[in-house]
């Protein structure tokens, strides 16, 4: 996805004011780390949120009273544990949300201890810590903030782990200025980012689910072969009844079963345990894995399966390089399609939200926030020589790179920081060359 960082641009000149703002949203927030991150693991749990909003990146909450600490705020984007996010579909839709809950447990430590027996108990042991219910509701335009006291329910062991669960008691305060917070965007502020989905509902379908089945019966032939290979590392040995004290008796790793029959050699007892079928076994379900996840083997660097498929690396051609790497290239290409709506509409809620916060504030210069577009990059090894003599070909023979075209490919740079180069190169050639003064050709005088 991101191993060639993309290029997010406005669609306005390299020095605008837009695109300046999306180059330092992009590269404050880590956007490229941030999409690696979420797209693994989506990969685990189906889905990824992504949320953008307005505020301090530096948290002050521990810094010690009267200290002046700085923290100017500036425009967020960063990832929602998908745990914590409750959609509300939208009437009639299975993909539209009217409202996004991102909700989560905090527990406060509260002296509840009514009565007389607190002054008979410590000081540390009054103080109890009870479980509230902290939601933060989003819809078009504002921010809900709520808070509910809750009280233990029990475990539920339904699904294998224990779970604590809760009932829901009365509302309390937030503990907030204000608990409605209009943001000035027309839109929800929470991104969905699917690792892959169907059309009859909003959850992401992740890529382990279908693996499971297959995953537990790779695991459950490799604990058999490894419980083989312990079992008959130190087989049980048969033969003649010989002495086994310690004055030089003969003796086994293992057991040793004495034989009464004169003139029997020692021997092992082995058991024919057919690893040759685990091991073909245990081959197939490697290249099943494989093959349910898209994933050429080779493309590691390294092969399991007797089924190699070829290393990889007998392509030289970019064309031939890039049809070998087809099945892999195309479930990018999917996952991209949903990680690239979800990344563009949070830089351009991120901008808009930018610019409302500032409306009129000193020092800011405003700007009109401006839908991004993402320029991904495939990975794929490009042959230089063989694009440049098919444009030669194509044109005639004509320029078809300026040189800040070919700063910005080559160096892997935005426009700015390519202008940047391109007036460094400007003036070393000044300086090599030096300048002529055009007055000397102005000079009266015959030949």
């Amino acid at each position: 996805m991101v191993g060639e960082f993309p290029v997010y641009e406005s669609g306005m000149p390299d020095g605008s004011a837009e695109q300046g703002a999306i180059n330092r949203i992009a590269e404050d927030n880590d956007l490229n780390t941030l999409i690696h991150e979420s797209v693994v693991g989506a990969g685990i749990r189906g889905d990824s949120w992504f949320k953008s909003y307005y505020a301090p990146r530096i948290d002050v909450s521990e810094v010690p009273a009267g200290a002046d600490v700085e923290a100017k705020p500036e425009p967020i984007i960063e990832a929602v544990d998908a745990a914590l996010v409750f959609p509300e579909l939208s009437r009639g839709s299975n993909k539209r949300f009217k409202a996004v809950n991102i909700a989560w447990i905090e527990w406060v430590l509260t002296n509840d201890v009514e009565g007389l027996e607190k002054y008979a108990m410590k000081p540390d042991e009054r103080y109890t810590e009870v479980p509230h219910l902290v939601v933060e509701r989003h819809v078009p335009g504002f921010i809900l903030y709520e808070r509910y006291r809750m009280t233990e329910r029990g475990v539920d062991n339904r699904f294998g782990t224990p779970i604590s669960t809760y009932y829901i008691a009365e509302k309390v305060a937030t503990g907030r200025v204000e608990d409605v917070i209009e943001t000035g965007v027309p839109r929800i502020l929470v991104h969905h980012a699917p690792y892959k989905t169907v059309d009859d509902g909003w959850e992401g379908i992740s890529g382990i689910e279908k693996l499971e089945s297959v995953l537990a019966a790779i695991n459950d032939r490799m604990v058999q072969i490894d419980y083989i290979l312990w079992k008959h590392s130190d087989p049980t040995a048969y033969g003649p009844d010989l002495p086994t004290d310690e004055s030089g008796g003969v003796r086994f790793g293992g057991k040793y079963i004495p034989v009464d029959k004169a003139d029997v050699a020692p021997g092992y007892m082995t058991w024919n345990s057919q690893l040759d079928g685990a091991f073909k076994q245990l081959d197939m379900l490697l290249g099943i894995v494989y093959q349910m996840s898209e994933t050429p083997q080779w493309l590691f660097g390294t092969t399991l399966a007797s089924d190699k498929g070829g290393t990889g690396t007998s392509h030289t051609d970019s064309g031939a390089i890039k049809a070998r790497f087809m099945p892999i290239l195309s479930k990018v290409k999917r996952i991209r399609n949903y990680f690239d709506r979800a990344i563009r509409d949070a830089i351009w809620t991120a901008q808009e939200l930018e610019v409302y916060a500032n409306k009129g504030v000193d020092g800011f210069v405003p700007y009109v926030p401006q839908y991004p577009s993402i320029q991904w990059k495939d990975g794929i090894p490009h042959d230089d020589k063989e694009m440049a003599e098919v444009a030669q070909i194509r044109t005639g023979g004509k320029a078809t790179w300026s040189v800040k075209d070919a700063i910005k490919a080559l160096d892997d740079v935005d426009g700015t920081k390519a202008d940047a180069i391109i007036s460094r190169i400007d003036a070393d050639e000044e300086r090599v060359n030096g300048t002529v003064d055009a007055s000397i050709f102005n000079s009266g005088g015959g030949a």
